[in-house]
């Protein structure tokens, strides 16, 4: 796995756990809503609506709170109309970086997510700049206890592409397409999915090794993933454990 994913995983354990609980439901509640308005609200027929109604169930969302997020994104409800924006950009050394966000107010967002970038040492690139250095893939977390040996065996004969660790837990990485029917073959093994969703993989993999250049990329990633309206962050760095422990500390 990525420094990345090391970073975003750190993150999480640091993070207030109420408020970053609070977070993930808006904005997990805003890809529900996204989903139910482009592909139609039958979660049987939307591949997209099953990957994120799933994803939020994962998350503990009440199912209430997701079924009116689905009647927002079909009409049925009143609500403020989300759209998907994605922006590319360099963090500090070159490193590629994409934003997925959802918002209700394109030159708002456009204005801060390139300010956190300028603000932070990188820059906005332009459409396409960054985008060929990712493959679309599917990612499913599961318990960490599991037997890494017998788990290996599952994930072949799921049809997974990859195993490995980011610490905690186990992570699979499936073609995007067949992100559903591995997971329901792997909880049918016994390996029960924590965390399911669509990412973006980098094809190749920057090392960051100073201690003074990760700290300016990392505080440009966090700059950016606080933003209220940004759902993902992707980049292709990778920090050793001692550089990454170093930023924490």
């Amino acid at each position: 796995m990525s420094g990345h994913s090391k970073w975003a995983t750190t993150k999480h354990r640091k993070g207030a756990k109420d408020a970053a609980r609070a977070k993930s439901f808006a904005k997990l509640i805003r890809q529900v809503e996204v989903a139910a308005r482009e592909g139609g609200g039958d979660a049987a027929t939307n591949a997209s609506l099953r990957t994120m109604f799933q994803k939020a169930r994962d998350a503990s969302v009440p199912i209430d709170t997701i079924e009116r997020a689905i009647k927002r994104g079909t009409g049925e409800l009143e609500g403020v109309r989300y759209e998907a924006v994605s922006y590319e950009g360099y963090a500090p050394g070159g490193i590629a970086v994409i934003v997925e966000t959802l918002t209700d107010n394109r030159n708002r967002t456009s204005a801060e997510i390139k300010h956190a970038f300028s603000k932070n040492g990188g820059e906005i690139a332009t459409p396409g700049a960054v985008a060929w250095q990712f493959d679309r893939k599917g990612s499913i977390e599961v318990p960490g206890s599991l037997d890494e040996e017998v788990l290996l065996e599952w994930v072949m004969e799921a049809g997974g592409e990859n195993l490995a660790s980011n610490g905690e837990n186990f992570i699979v990485t499936t073609e995007a397409t067949q992100l559903g029917a591995v997971r329901d073959v792997l909880e049918s093994f016994g390996a029960k999915a924590i965390n399911a969703d669509l990412i973006l993989v980098a094809q190749n993999i920057i090392p960051i090794t100073d201690l003074a250049e990760a700290k300016k990329i990392l505080r440009l990633m966090d700059a950016i993933d606080d933003h209220d309206d940004v759902q993902n962050v992707y980049a292709n760095f990778d920090i050793s454990d001692e550089i990454l422990n170093a930023y924490e500390g």
